[in-house]
């Protein structure tokens, strides 16, 4: 009888210790979420002459930018870990006819202030409005992370075009079927959902697919896919190719003029 009680006590100090444990980790989760979501990279191309500065009431963000004179201009918003600066080049050459403005966010490439979905789509409509007043074919670019970004700034702006690199459904839905053993619907506050834009968006828009994307599933791509209004939406696909190498492929800058 003694055994059975010591082992009975045993397994619920166990209990409670794993109990214990696990909302510890919750709480981990919840406090560092947005480290685990955004991952700040400094601005390695450009000086002065190619930095626009976006003042916000709370911040300021960092633009690279290659001016050009004339009616286009591209919004380029980039992956969770991505020097945006680093497309400055490739794009200038191989978009000669496109103003380009490419947006660091809040703690990327020396803006300031804390990256948030609610900060980042509020710096993203600005950014539009400033472009817009210049430039009144403002095609929309987003890659990754960028293209919730994107889709909900196409939403809410008259952007001429929208090219969506890498997209997802729901940020959320990818956390939840990651992460089945926490209760990341209620945790999320960044849940970058997709979907509800995409009904909402005329421009014409080109999904460009990496073939062997090993981060956004194909389920999620496709999910999204089927959310856009028959004929406003096309998808390619760039073959022998992952989520962070599709833009090493020839194909990858001809895809996206195709969209501009």
């Amino acid at each position: 009888m003694l055994m059975v009680i010591r082992t009975l006590r045993i397994v619920g100090l166990l209990v409670v210790a794993a109990a214990v444990l696990y909302l510890l980790v919750c709480c981990l989760l919840w406090v560092f979420q947005r480290s685990l979501i955004y991952f700040p990279q400094p601005r390695a191309v450009g000086g002065a002459s190619t930095v626009l500065e976006l003042v916000r009431p709370d911040a300021k963000i960092m633009v690279s930018v290659r001016p050009h004179i004339g009616p286009n201009a591209m919004i380029y918003l980039g992956g969770n870990a991505e020097d945006v600066s680093l497309n400055l080049l490739p794009f200038s050459q191989a978009f000669p006819d496109q103003a380009l403005y490419l947006m660091h966010y809040r703690s990327f490439g020396g803006s300031t202030g804390s990256p948030s979905e609610a900060a980042i789509t509020g710096d993203a409509e600005a950014l539009f409005d400033t472009v817009y007043k210049e430039h009144s074919h403002v095609t929309v670019v987003g890659r990754s992370l960028g293209t919730g970004v994107a889709i909900h700034l196409a939403s809410e702006r008259p952007a001429a075009r929208l090219v969506l690199i890498t997209p997802y459904n729901s940020l959320l839905q990818i956390g939840i079927d990651r992460m089945s053993l926490f209760p990341v619907k209620w945790m999320l506050r960044d849940t970058y959902e997709s979907w509800r834009y995409a009904p909402l968006i005329n421009a014409p828009t080109l999904l460009i697919v990496a073939q062997n994307d090993e981060i956004v599933p194909r389920a999620s791509t496709d999910a999204l896919f089927s959310h856009f209004k028959s004929g406003v939406a096309t998808m390619k696909i760039i073959p022998d190719s992952g989520h962070n190498t599709l833009s090493d492929s020839p194909l990858y800058l001809k895809m996206l003029g195709d969209g501009l």
